[in-house]
């Protein structure tokens, strides 16, 4: 899609440009983590050790507290998805040599959730096969491609995010074109299948007014935009773009909600909603919506549309 400046009543296009080299994309991206992705950096060009012999582009602690892998290229390659799928596997064979650098980046009362690891791959474009090979790998690995402009604009796109479990047969169809990637990709299919949850579990056992009450904020959600996917934890549902926007959390008269916002700038917030800033909570977001019936997501969704909007970008 082009992109236009708009000056007066006219429509003037902006050209595309690049980096010149593949550290400059790197750097946009590792100096405004929070920004993007709302991760903590934790090293780049970190280096794999001897037998492994590879440097991860840029590692980072998701919102999540998820390790966070990011691969950059600044030209169309199936590289990347191998290279990334390699330090995906290398990981998880490694979670102490992460948890060292991110406790000497970060600070030493953090705590690592294993459950999951994001994968990042950035690029101008993917080819199909590549789509398709994320896909039938299982791993858990997003692609975004970006645009660079002249008038010193960078749009980043997600092109493929992993919101499902693997299928195992699928797998078993390419072992003979990449044996190495392909056990790789089972592998981290099956470490990340042992850690994951589901939005079914967090509302088993609760009554069924609340569980019709879930379903419906799944579907508000759901349908703001068909790039927010839903991303179940152990205590709390987090739906994100490139970062959580809303957290759930289901409980037996009502369900919690903690938004993305800042309550200290808002005036008049209803009764269903404190500031939980200062305050311990599952999930991320300041701002807390104690949703009990229809009534209140109907109070709860201008709120929810106006944290979509600030992080959708």
């Amino acid at each position: 899609m082009p992109l236009f400046e708009i000056k007066g009543q006219s429509l003037k296009p902006v050209k595309k440009t690049n980096v010149k080299l593949e550290r400059e994309l790197q750097n946009f991206i590792e100096k405004n983590l929070a920004t993007i992705f709302n991760c903590r950096f934790v090293a780049s060009e970190f280096f794999t050790g001897q037998t492994h012999a590879g440097r991860i582009d840029t590692l980072a602690l998701s919102e999540d507290n998820n390790p966070v892998i990011i691969e950059y290229k600044k030209v169309e390659s199936s590289e990347l998805i191998n290279q990334s799928l390699f330090y995906l596997n290398w990981i998880y064979d490694h979670k102490g040599d992460y948890e060292i650098a991110a406790r000497s980046a970060i600070g030493n009362d953090i705590k690592v959730d294993w459950s999951d690891v994001r994968v990042i791959c950035i690029a101008p474009n993917f080819r199909k096969y590549d789509l398709h090979a994320v896909q039938v790998m299982g791993a858990n690995i997003e692609l975004w491609s970006y645009r660079l402009f002249e008038n010193n604009t960078l749009y980043l796109e997600q092109i493929y995010g992993k919101n499902y479990l693997p299928s195992p047969s699928p797998v078993s169809e390419i072992n003979t074109k990449n044996p190495v990637m392909v056990a790789a990709g089972k592998k981290a299919a099956a470490t990340r299948l042992t850690g994951s949850y589901t939005f079914d579990q967090h509302i088993q056992g609760k009554p069924e007014k609340i569980k019709n009450l879930a379903r419906a904020i799944q579907d508000y959600l759901q349908s703001l935009d068909s790039t927010i996917t839903e991303n179940p934890k152990k205590f709390y549902v987090a739906y994100k773009t490139s970062q959580n926007i809303v957290c759930l959390e289901t409980k037996n008269t009502k369900i919690m909600l903690w938004l993305k916002l800042d309550p200290t700038k808002m005036a008049n917030l209803p009764d269903i909603a404190r500031d939980v800033s200062a305050i311990g909570h599952p999930g991320t977001g300041d701002l807390e919506l104690a949703i009990k019936n229809a009534d209140d997501l109907e109070i709860a969704k201008p709120f929810i549309e106006q944290a979509y909007k600030l992080f959708s970008g």
